[in-house]
């Protein structure tokens, strides 16, 4: 069974999610790693738990464009026939993998948290609903982020490295204009010790010193989820998740949060999650080391005045 794995990177950084595809490629079978990019060949040492890394290189693929990227991904996919293709359910992702499914006539299925030769789960809605796909090689999966441990694909080695021609990248429809990076906020989530993050279950922006009184308290700082920023009630520097910040806390107090998957994968590497949520089947409680469902307006008041 070979498995083809879409290398992802920003700023000549893998991220966690490359090695978390990686790590389920390795317990299904031969692992190859496409790494496309312009002087980035350095990264395919970190790849160690690689059978096979194939690198790609053109000015054309120094930042990221679906058009270009998707050129050369058909390429290395046609030369190389994988059983399976690993494409990270990310932004980039999403822009890739459709693309390849309908250019190399292979299934997708989407939001998987589970692959297997013969099936693919896929979690929806949240994370309150768990889909299973029957599936035959081959196919593509685009995996949630946190759907597997990354240490699994981290190691040492030497991956045998094949570089491959990148084909013409020419006439592209989208331009890379400007990455734009998120500005600076009053508090650093990134580098908190204790992050008290709210989410929908806070219900309305007056009851945000609540939690701002325990964090204080706790000597830690406010964080939220994508609905209070969207909300306007917190700044974007306060957003965990996909679309935020990766924080690794700790600890971190989940209050009234969900748990959706673009959610965990900014928390889920925090020391000790804490969750507590009065819906005993929200998905939250999946990566929560501990959990409450009592109130939270009844919890926080009562622990703020223990402390």
């Amino acid at each position: 069974m070979k498995v083809l794995i879409v290398a992802e990177h920003l700023n000549g950084k893998l991220e966690d999610i490359t090695f978390e595809m990686l790590g389920k490629a390795k317990e299904l079978g031969t692992a190859e790693v496409a790494l496309l990019g312009h002087n980035a060949k350095d990264m395919a040492a970190q790849l160690g738990k690689a059978d096979t890394v194939i690198y790609m290189d053109s000015p054309e693929l120094a930042q990221f464009n679906p058009d270009t990227y998707g050129k050369a991904l058909k390429a290395i996919v046609e030369a190389r026939q994988p059983d399976i293709v690993l494409i990270g359910n990310t932004s980039m992702g999403m822009d890739l993998a459709a693309a390849l499914s309908v250019d190399m006539n292979m299934p997708l299925v989407a939001y998987a948290v589970d692959v297997a030769p013969d099936k693919v789960v896929s979690s929806l809605y949240g994370g309150k609903m768990n889909v299973e796909s029957a599936v035959s090689t081959p196919f593509i999966a685009s995996v949630l982020a946190g759907a597997f441990p990354a240490d699994a694909g981290r190691g040492e080695g030497s991956p045998a490295i094949e570089e491959m021609a990148a084909p013409d990248l020419g006439g592209a429809k989208v331009r890379f204009k400007q990455l734009i990076e998120p500005e600076g906020g009053d508090v650093d989530i990134t580098q908190q010790p204790i992050l008290v993050s709210v989410g929908r279950g806070i219900q309305n922006e007056d009851n945000l010193p609540m939690a701002e009184e325990l964090a204080g308290k706790l000597g830690g700082a406010v964080s939220a989820s994508r609905p209070i920023i969207d909300n306007k009630w917190l700044p974007k520097t306060r957003q965990v998740g996909k679309s935020g910040l990766k924080v690794k806390p700790k600890l971190y107090l989940a209050l009234g949060i969900s748990g959706a998957p673009e959610h965990i994968e900014g928390m889920k590497d925090a020391d000790l999650i804490i969750a507590v949520n009065t819906d005993p089947k929200a998905p939250i409680f999946d990566y929560a080391h501990y959990g409450t469902t009592v109130d939270l307006f009844d919890l926080v008041p009562a622990l703020t005045s223990k402390l």
